[in-house]
């Protein structure tokens, strides 16, 4: 199943009784990038009040952090990282910076403030779409070859995988991104290979590819 993250960072400004909360959501393809843009927002906004944050990672948006950064609790990570979810995204940050105006907002007001500023920002992102992925690689003996890779080839056709690097040396050896959901397919299609000396292997990192 596909998922959607933002292409670059897009921005937002919301005023609430003479309170401006300047909104920003940014690709983050892991927790170091998520607090770089943090640090980097702190560091050009150093005198504001605020900087409340929410991020999404991962493949399967499994990791999620939000963070008040002084506000009351719940009126400000927590919504913010509400709308990402709303919107379907992982690998994103969002910030949040607030410069206050001398009015208490009270909770509710600081909660639709914080959601407007990440819901406009996110309203000026482009999103792109991908599909989570593992790198597997197969090694095919030159005298079994010719048959396999036809087979794995069609099978990575029907199956939106994608065969990213071929060589032949001693062996035919190809590097294919498997979506993650075709994996237990893609087992089954090579259990039996080995009976016939071929070889394969899933490596440890998962990558996340994009779709057509």
């Amino acid at each position: 199943m596909p998922i959607s993250t933002v292409s670059a960072a897009a921005s937002s400004r919301v005023e609430v009784k003479k309170s401006v909360f300047l909104g920003k959501v940014a690709p983050a393809a892991g927790a170091a990038e998520a607090d770089a843009v943090i640090a980097q927002v702190r560091k050009e906004h150093y005198s504001a009040r605020h900087h409340c944050t929410a991020m999404i990672l991962g493949p399967d948006g499994n990791v999620q952090r939000s963070n008040d950064d002084g506000e009351p609790s719940g009126s400000a990570g927590a919504p913010m990282l509400s709308v990402l979810r709303h919107h379907g995204l992982t690998d994103v940050v969002a910030v949040v910076t607030r410069y206050f105006g001398g009015t208490l907002l009270g909770v509710g007001g600081l909660i639709r403030a914080y959601t407007d500023a990440v819901t406009q920002a996110l309203a000026q992102a482009a999103l792109v779409h991908f599909i989570p992925a593992k790198l597997v690689l197969v090694e095919l003996p030159f005298a079994v070859s010719g048959d396999l890779e036809h087979l794995l080839r069609a099978w990575a056709a029907d199956r939106c995988a994608q065969v990213l690097d071929v060589s032949y040396e001693e062996s035919a050896k190809l590097t294919l991104a498997v979506p993650l959901p075709e994996l237990p397919a893609f087992r089954e299609l090579t259990a039996a290979w080995p009976a016939r000396g071929a070889a394969t292997a899933e490596l440890e990192d998962t990558v996340i590819r994009q779709t057509a």
